[in-house]
C-alpha cells in the first residue's frame, strides 16, 4: 500500500514560498467567490468593485486604515521573531491612544510650550510609546521571573485596557459640553497630525519610517541578532551567554511601543478625541499582517495595504451591492487560513513511500 510522508526541507526556496503564497491567495479568492455567489452577487463584479474602491477611488481611505495596521503588524513581528507570543497589541494600542489623548487634553494646561504640531506631536508620540511599552512590560516581567504564559496575560490585558478606556470616555474624561454624549473633548488643533490629502495624515510616513527602523534593529544590530537567536534556538542562545530575561523585557518594550504608536496615529490623525472606535480590532488584525508578511518589516507594509484594501472594498460592497461589509474580513480570514495551511509545503515536501517488495522463496 502506498503511503504519503512529509519530509522537512533542508532549505526553503524563496521561489517556492512566493509560489505557495500566490496560490494561497488565489484559492482564497476562489472560495470567496463561492461565498459571494451564494449571497447572490456576481463574484467578478464584486471583486472589481472592491479593487476599484480600495486602490483607485478610495485609495486615501486605504492608506488611513493601513497606518495602524503597519504599527500593530510591526509590534507583533518584533515579538514573534523571538517566539514571544504577544497577543496584546490591541490593548497596547488602546493605552497608547489614551496616553496621546491625555497628553493633548491636559498637558497644555500644565506646561507652557509653543502651540506647534512639531512640538506637541513628538510629546504625544513619546507618551504613546511609553504607555504601550509599560503595558507590555507587565506580561514580560511575569514571563521572565515567574514563567507565566504570555499568551494568557497579554490577551487578558487587552480587556483591562479596553474597559478602562470605555470608562474614561463615558465618565472620567467625558466632555461636559458634549450634551450628554460619550466622548472626550476634542484635542487642540496644534496636537493633530498634518494631513496630506483627504484624511491621509503624517502617520503613514511615521509608520514606514518605523518599519525601516525595525528592519535595521532586527537585521543589523547585535540586539536583533539575539532576538532572532532566542526565537530559533533558546537552548543554544542560553549556552552562548545570551541573557533571556533581559531580552524578554527589551523585546516587549519595543513591541508595546510600536502598538502604542498605532493608538497615537488614530487619536492625533483620525478621531481627534477619545471616543468609541479606538478598539476596533487593529491589534488582532496586526497578528494576521505579521504572519502573512512572514515577520518581515517591509512585508508588513505591503500586507497592511492589502488587508486595509479588503476592509475598504468590503465597505464599498455594502453601499453599492447591499452586501455585508464583513465580506472584507471574511476574505482576510480565508487568506490567512490558506496561507498558513499551504505554508507547510514551503517547510516540508510530500513524498510517496512505496512499500517494501516482499521476497519470495525462489529469489
Amino acid at each position: 500500500m502506498i503511503h504519503l510522508k512529509f519530509e522537512k526541507r533542508l532549505e526553503q526556496s524563496r521561489y517556492s514560498f512566493v509560489g505557495v503564497l500566490v496560490l494561497s491567495i488565489v484559492l482564497a479568492l476562489l472560495f470567496g467567490a463561492l461565498l459571494l455567489a451564494y449571497a447572490g452577487a456576481n463574484p467578478f463584479v464584486a471583486y472589481a468593485e472592491m479593487a476599484k474602491s480600495a486602490f483607485y477611488s478610495d485609495w486615501k481611505e486605504t492608506l488611513v486604515k493601513a497606518t495602524p495596521l503597519i504599527f500593530t503588524g510591526l509590534s507583533v513581528t518584533v515579538a514573534f521573531r523571538m517566539r514571544f507570543w504577544n497577543i496584546g497589541a490591541e490593548g497596547q494600542l488602546v493605552v497608547g491612544g489614551l496616553a496621546a489623548a491625555g497628553a493633548a487634553l491636559f498637558l497644555p494646561e500644565i506646561v507652557t510650550l509653543p502651540e506647534s504640531p512639531w512640538v506637541w506631536i513628538p510629546i504625544m508620540m513619546t507618551a504613546s510609546i511609553l504607555a504601550g511599552a509599560l503595558w507590555a512590560l507587565i506580561p514580560a516581567l511575569l514571563k521572565a521571573f515567574l514563567g507565566v504564559n504570555e499568551i494568557i496575560t497579554t490577551l487578558m490585558f487587552n480587556y483591562i485596557a479596553i474597559f478602562y478606556y470605555q470608562f474614561l470616555y463615558t465618565d472620567a474624561w467625558k466632555d461636559p459640553a458634549g450634551r450628554g454624549f460619550p466622548g472626550s473633548a476634542r484635542i487642540p488643533s496644534f496636537t493633530k497630525l498634518p494631513r496630506f490629502t483627504g484624511r491621509v495624515h503624517l502617520g503613514i510616513v511615521i509608520a514606514v519610517i518605523a518599519a525601516i527602523l525595525i528592519w535595521v534593529i532586527m537585521s543589523k544590530t547585535r540586539q536583533g541578532y539575539e532576538f532572532r537567536l532566542i526565537g530559533e534556538n533558546p537552548t543554544a542562545a542560553r549556552y552562548a551567554g545570551v541573557n533571556l530575561f533581559r531580552n524578554i523585557i527589551l523585546v516587549m518594550i519595543l513591541s508595546g511601543g510600536m502598538a502604542g504608536l498605532a493608538g497615537f496615529s488614530e487619536i492625533s490623525g483620525v478621531s481627534f478625541k477619545l471616543q468609541q472606535g479606538l478598539a476596533v480590532g487593529y491589534g488582532f488584525t496586526g497578528i494576521i499582517v505579521a504572519w502573512l508578511a512572514r515577520l518581515n518589516p517591509f512585508g508588513v507594509i505591503l500586507v497592511a495595504l492589502l488587508l486595509a484594501g479588503l476592509l475598504v472594498g468590503g465597505d464599498e460592497l455594502q453601499m453599492s451591492m447591499q452586501l455585508p461589509a464583513a465580506v472584507g474580513e471574511v476574505l482576510q480570514g480565508m487568506i490567512l487560513l490558506f496561507v498558513l495551511g499551504a505554508d507547510i509545503f514551503t517547510r516540508y515536501r510530500l513524498r510517496v513511500v512505496q512499500p517494501p517488495v516482499a521476497l519470495t522463496s525462489g529469489d
